[in-house]
C-alpha cells in the first residue's frame, strides 16, 4: 500500500474509532477488493462466513440469516455472529474455538445456552449476548472475561453463583431485563467499573456493590430509598443515575450525595420535594420532573461567599414547582460556573 493510501486510511481509522466502530470489523470492510483473496472463505472457513486472509484469526458471520452456530476453526480469536437467527448455543458450539477472545452473539434469538458452552474459552475477553431471549445468566462463564453484555434479554432472576470467579470483569450490562432482585451476586466482582441495571424491576439498591465502580446506572426501576452512607463505600464513583424511580425525601438520608468525587448525578423523574445536599465538586445535577417547591441555595453551598462556591455546570429543575423568581439573588455567587440552569 502506497504512503498516500496509508495516510488516508489512518485518517478514516481515527474517525471510525471515535464513532465506536469495531476495529477489526472496520479494517476488514475497508480493504480494497484487489488485495483480498477472491475466495475469502479459506480452506477451513464455513461457507456462510468470511475469513479474510488479511485477518486470519477473525471470522465474520454477521447478518447472514443463520439459524445455527457454524463450525469454528481452532485458529480463530474473534468471531462475529451478531444479527442472525440463532436460537441455541450447545455445549459443543465452541469445541474447536478454545482460543477465542471476542464472541459477538448479540441481536439473535438465543433462548438456550448449554451449561458448559463457554467453559473452555479460557482466553475470552468480551462476550456480547445482548438482544436475545435469555431468561438467566449463562453458567460457567470464563474467569478471563472483562466485558459481559446481557442487556435487552428476558432475565428475571440471577442465581447466587452467576458471576462467581469473574474477578477480572470491568463492564457488566444487565439493563432492559426483568430482574426483581440481584441479591449479593455482584459482591465478588472486584474489578467492576461500569454496572448498568437500569430498566429492570428492582425495588432496592443491590447489596454488596463493588467498591471500584466508576459508573452506576440504576434508572427506571422501583427503588424508593438509598441506604445510609451508601456512597462512602466507593472510592472512584463519578457517574450515578437514579432517574425514573420512586425516591422520596424520606428515602434519602441527609448528606447521602454530599461526597467528593461525584461528577454527574441524575435524580430526575422521582418524587423529591427538596433539593438534596450535594458536594461542591458535583458538575452535573438532573432533578427535572420531581415535586420540588423551593430553590435552596444551601443544598449547593453551606456558606455563600467569595471563597465558597459550587463547581456545578449544569442544573436541570424543569417540571418542578419553582420558577425563575424563586432563585435567590445571591445564587450567582454560589453557582458561578453554572452556565445551564433550566427551570
Amino acid at each position: 500500500m502506497d504512503p498516500a493510501s496509508l495516510l488516508l486510511m489512518a485518517g478514516f481509522l481515527h474517525l471510525a474509532f471515535a464513532n465506536g466502530i469495531d476495529q477489526l470489523s472496520w479494517f476488514y470492510r475497508m480493504q480494497p477488493l484487489a488485495i483480498m483473496d477472491p475466495d475469502s472463505t479459506g480452506g477451513d472457513c464455513p461457507a456462510e462466513c468470511d475469513c479474510p486472509p488479511t485477518f486470519p484469526i477473525a471470522m465474520y458471520c454477521d447478518n447472514r440469516g443463520m439459524k445455527q452456530m457454524p463450525y469454528i476453526p481452532s485458529r480463530m480469536k474473534y468471531i462475529y455472529l451478531q444479527h442472525n437467527l440463532i436460537t441455541t448455543v450447545s455445549d459443543e458450539a465452541f469445541k474447536n474455538g478454545t482460543n477465542l477472545v471476542w464472541v459477538m452473539l448479540h441481536e439473535n434469538q438465543i433462548a438456550e445456552i448449554g451449561k458448559r458452552a463457554f467453559a473452555n474459552l479460557v482466553n475470552l475477553d468480551r462476550l456480547y449476548l445482548s438482544g436475545n431471549n435469555l431468561t438467566e445468566v449463562p453458567s460457567n462463564l470464563p474467569h478471563s472475561l472483562r466485558d459481559l453484555r446481557l442487556n435487552h434479554n428476558k432475565i428475571d432472576k440471577v442465581s447466587p453463583s452467576a458471576f462467581e470467579g469473574l474477578e477480572n470483569l470491568t463492564t457488566l450490562l444487565l439493563n432492559d431485563n426483568s430482574i426483581q432482585d440481584i441479591g449479593s451476586t455482584l459482591k465478588g466482582l472486584k474489578s467492576l467499573t461500569l454496572l448498568d441495571v437500569s430498566r429492570n424491576q428492582l425495588k432496592k439498591v443491590p447489596d454488596g456493590l463493588p467498591a471500584m465502580l466508576h459508573q452506576l446506572y440504576l434508572g427506571s426501576n422501583s427503588i424508593d430509598a438509598i441506604p445510609g452512607n451508601f456512597f462512602n463505600h466507593f472510592t472512584n464513583l463519578q457517574y450515578v443515575r437514579f432517574s425514573h424511580n420512586a425516591l422520596t425525601d424520606k428515602g434519602i438520608p441527609p448528606n447521602t450525595f454530599n461526597v467528593s468525587g461525584l461528577v454527574e448525578l441524575d435524580l430526575s423523574f422521582n418524587k423529591l420535594e427538596r433539593i438534596p445536599t450535594v458536594s461542591t465538586s458535583l458538575e452535573h445535577l438532573y432533578l427535572q420532573a420531581n415535586q420540588i417547591k423551593e430553590f435552596s441555595l444551601g443544598s449547593f453551598c453551606s456558606v455563600v461567599d467569595v471563597m465558597n462556591f459550587s463547581k456545578l455546570k449544569v442544573l436541570r429543575l424543569e417540571g418542578n414547582e419553582i420558577t425563575r423568581r424563586d432563585v435567590p439573588s445571591d445564587s450567582a455567587m454560589c453557582l458561578r460556573f453554572a452556565s445551564d440552569i433550566a427551570l
